[in-house]
Order: structure tokens, then C-alpha cells, then sequence
């Protein structure tokens, strides 16, 4: 009996175009956005430190953004196959166990990258890492928790970046005023996501995740998400008065009252709007983290 015929050849290497379009570059912007509000949080001058911000830069988006990405695509590949079968990992374009080894590949390299710039930044990176693996993979799974799943998302694309960017410039731990805004804008981040699940309500319910919308219904899930969008910017903009730093507060006030005349809108409508939203109100959100970063580093 001829043994050989049973034996699969092996996957076949994946194109460059098709490992891109699995880390998903579209994804990268708002951890590389965060990232700048820490650079400028900072204070620090460039002076010396290009490497630390290219190399930061590359690893907030890139290297632990896109393995996030590829950890997510191979965990839901099964789903994929069903929902979006033109995804490189259900259409084959990415064969076999390569998704996998892409992914794994990505974890090894962002701790390698992170530990060359700092043990903070490494601390970070291995943090984010978790989140990531956590969020796709079994047993956690935390993308199946509307509570747990934005929270994890919002410490890693807003919290841990603009962590890593603070951290990369100053070589240490970031100071604590910094620290305490970090946490304030990824908990309010946690209402970016929650509008995030609008989208997929039905694919949700279908497949057992218990996102916001599912469980509380969409008008009670839109108040929430606005509700937690706010309220962590109000007490940002109050500590920023008790820090003097005026104008910094006032900027993020002005964007803030932009912010809730454009949930007025979102209310009335939120499956309709949600979209909308993302590209107004959240637009004014990443506007305050900067206007924020920037009178913490003294630039305003």
C-alpha cells in the first residue's frame, strides 16, 4: 500500500499581498494615533529619539495591531468561511496553518521590537499581546462579552499605545497625570466599540455573542455607549482646569459639546447613524485625546 498517497503536500507560502490585506492596514490608524497623543503627552523633544519613534510607531500599528488582526482571522476562520469566504484564510489564499504561523510570527517579532525600545514599552507589548490572544482565542474569548470585549479593545488601540508613545520618548514610566488620562480615554473608548457592534447585530445574535446591542437592545446600548464616551471626558476636562492647563481643557470642551449636539442625532436613529457618528463624534473623541496630550506635554 502506497503510504505517500495519503500524505498532503504542504501549504504553500502566502503572497506578501495576502499576509497585508490579513494584518488588515486599515486597523492601524487609531493605535498610531494614540501612539502620537503619548509622543506629545510626553514633552520630549525628537531630538535622538527617531529610532524610539519609528520603532514605536511600527509597533503600535504593524507589528501588534496587524498580529491582532491576524490572531482574530484565524480564530473566526470558520465564521469567515461562512460570512466572508473573499478572506485570505477562508478563501485559501492563506493555506493551511499559515494564518496561525502569521500570527504567531507577529507575536515574536512585537516583543522582540518592543524589548529593543525599553522595558516599559516591552511590559506593553506583552500586555497587548495578551489582550490580543485573549480576545480571539479559546478559552477566553473575550470578543463574545459586550462588556469585556470593547473594554479589552479600547485598552489596547487607545490605553497601551498612547502608553507605548509616552513611554518610548521618556524612556521610563510616563508621568502619573498622563497615566490617569490614558485610563480615562480608553474607558470612554469602550462606547466607540459598543457602537462598533451596531453593525453586526443579527450575525451576533446568530452566533451567541453577547455584545451590548444583543443584550440590552439598540436604543439602551446607544444612551450606554454615549453615556461612557462623555463621562470620562468630563472628568479629563476637569482635571485639566485643576492642572492649569486652560486651554487644553477648553479645546477639549468645545469637542466634547460637538461631540453630544452629534449624539442627539445618533439617538434618534442609532442603526441609521452609528455609522455617521464614527466618522463625527469619533473623529471629535481622537481630536480630544490630542488637544489633551498637548497640554500635558506643555505644547498648549
Amino acid at each position: 500500500m502506497d503510504r505517500s498517497a495519503n500524505i498532503s503536500p504542504p501549504a504553500p507560502i502566502p503572497h506578501p499581498r495576502d499576509v497585508l490585506e490579513l494584518l488588515k492596514p486599515v486597523t492601524w490608524f487609531p493605535p498610531m494615533w494614540a501612539f502620537f497623543c503619548g509622543v506629545m503627552s510626553s514633552g520630549a523633544g525628537l531630538d535622538g529619539r527617531w529610532w524610539f519613534l519609528f520603532g514605536g510607531v511600527l509597533l503600535a500599528g504593524p507589528m501588534v495591531c496587524g498580529t491582532s488582526q491576524a490572531v482574530n482571522d484565524w480564530f473566526d476562520r470558520h465564521v469567515d468561511a461562512i460570512n466572508q469566504p473573499e478572506r485570505p484564510i477562508p478563501s485559501g489564499r492563506i493555506a493551511g496553518r499559515w494564518g496561525l504561523y502569521v500570527a504567531l510570527i507577529g507575536s515574536g517579532l512585537s516583543l522582540l521590537l518592543g524589548l529593543t525600545l525599553g522595558f516599559w514599552v516591552f511590559v506593553a507589548t506583552i500586555v497587548g499581546l495578551l489582550c490580543a490572544w485573549g480576545y480571539s482565542a479559546p478559552p477566553f474569548r473575550f470578543k463574545m462579552s459586550g462588556w469585556i470585549g470593547p473594554a479589552v479593545v479600547g485598552l489596547s488601540y487607545e490605553g497601551l499605545s498612547w502608553f507605548t508613545g509616552a513611554s518610548v520618548m521618556t524612556g521610563g514610566l510616563p508621568d502619573a497625570r498622563v497615566l490617569v488620562v490614558i485610563l480615562l480615554y480608553s474607558l470612554g473608548a469602550h462606547g466607540i466599540m459598543t457602537l462598533n457592534d451596531f453593525k453586526a447585530v443579527e450575525g451576533d445574535s446568530a452566533m451567541g455573542v453577547r455584545s451590548l446591542p444583543v443584550t440590552l437592545g439598540i436604543a439602551a446600548a446607544a444612551r450606554l455607549a454615549c453615556a461612557v464616551m462623555a463621562v470620562p471626558q468630563v472628568i479629563v476636562i476637569a482635571l485639566l482646569f485643576q492642572w492649569g492647563l486652560a486651554f487644553s481643557a477648553i479645546a477639549v470642551t468645545l469637542l466634547l459639546t460637538m461631540q453630544i449636539v452629534f449624539m442627539r442625532r445618533l439617538l434618534t436613529d442609532p442603526n441609521k447613524y452609528a455609522p455617521w457618528y464614527n466618522a463625527t463624534g469619533v473623529s471629535s473623541y481622537v481630536l480630544g485625546m490630542l488637544a489633551a496630550a498637548l497640554g500635558l506635554g506643555g505644547w498648549i
